[in-house]
């Protein structure tokens, strides 16, 4: 059975984490589309149970968590199978280590939400204020996985209007405009100076610019929630571990990762380290 080199099933990972589709990256290294999608299952099983086992116990201070939308087959509209529709990322980021604490994916309903907050809960090694935005799923989430009081949390609750031309073919593609904000205290005694929800945001931001499948507007959009899950899962692995953060690294003077930053490694990885602890020889060595 033919076996892809190191680098080249490096390269296959570094195109599918900053931001190529299946086939852009199959063409860019010389690989079968199919070849591709095979090394991204791999990846993603194997980074989802790493990170699984190594994210626990976390020193965090504040946890920011927000959701964003993605969609499989067809837009939920449009789904004519069963497994097409709309899914969602559940993210939660801790607000000083920038370290990507938990995600999970599945539908936007409050049965996720709570199995998305239990299992931040359950990396955390001491009490911490949360904030989210105003869902109101999270109310019972949090509560559920923290205890009443077991947390200080508060919502970030805005209010949208739309453009002055709603009939704009422009509005069509373009998100409602945010008229204000509101800082709502629903549990313990978070610091409302620190209550927001723009670090999450902007992980969001990165997520959909390094993975394809979560780009507007694209033919490349996941054809599986199982792929889906993967590529979250791989890119979550590479944030935290592999690519220096830009406002750590100044901090630091020095490369650092949001895992570097938490504490749970001492060096910035790289995706052929990623790939050599996939080996199942690698812990016989």
């Amino acid at each position: 059975m033919n076996v892809l080199s190191l680098d080249r099933r490096a390269a296959i990972i570094r195109g599918l984490v900053e931001g190529g589709s299946i086939r852009s990256v199959a063409r860019m290294t010389g690989s079968d589309k199919e070849t591709v999608t095979r090394l991204l299952v791999e990846a993603g099983e194997f980074c989802s149970t790493y990170q699984h086992h190594v994210l626990t116990n976390l020193k965090c201070e504040r946890i920011e968590a927000d959701e964003i939308w993605s969609f499989v087959g067809a837009k939920q509209r449009n789904a004519k199978k069963a497994g097409q529709g709309d899914i969602w990322t559940f993210t939660a980021i801790c607000a000083t280590s920038k370290l990507a604490v938990s995600w999970l994916v599945g539908p936007r309903t409050p049965k996720s939400a709570q199995a998305f907050m239990r299992d931040v809960a359950s990396r955390l090694a001491n009490r911490v204020q949360i904030s989210t935005d105003g869902h109101r799923m999270y109310l019972t989430a949090v509560e559920r996985a923290f205890g009443w009081n077991g947390a200080d949390y508060a919502q970030v609750v805005k209010t949208y209007g739309q453009t002055q031309e709603p009939r704009d073919a422009s509005r069509r593609y373009s998100p409602a405009i945010c008229l204000g904000a509101e800082k709502v205290w629903v549990m313990g005694e978070p610091d409302t100076g620190l209550v927001s929800t723009s670090y999450v945001e902007r992980c969001n931001l990165t997520m959909r610019m390094h993975m394809r499948r979560f780009t507007r507007l694209t033919n490349a959009f996941s054809k599986k929630a199982e792929n889906h899950a993967h590529a979250v899962s791989l890119h979550f692995m590479y944030y935290n571990f592999c690519r220096a953060h830009t406002t750590l690294t100044k901090a630091a003077k020095v490369k650092t990762t949001p895992a570097m930053a938490a504490g749970v490694t001492d060096h910035v990885w790289t995706v052929e380290e990623v790939l050599e602890k996939m080996d199942p020889n690698f812990l016989l060595q």
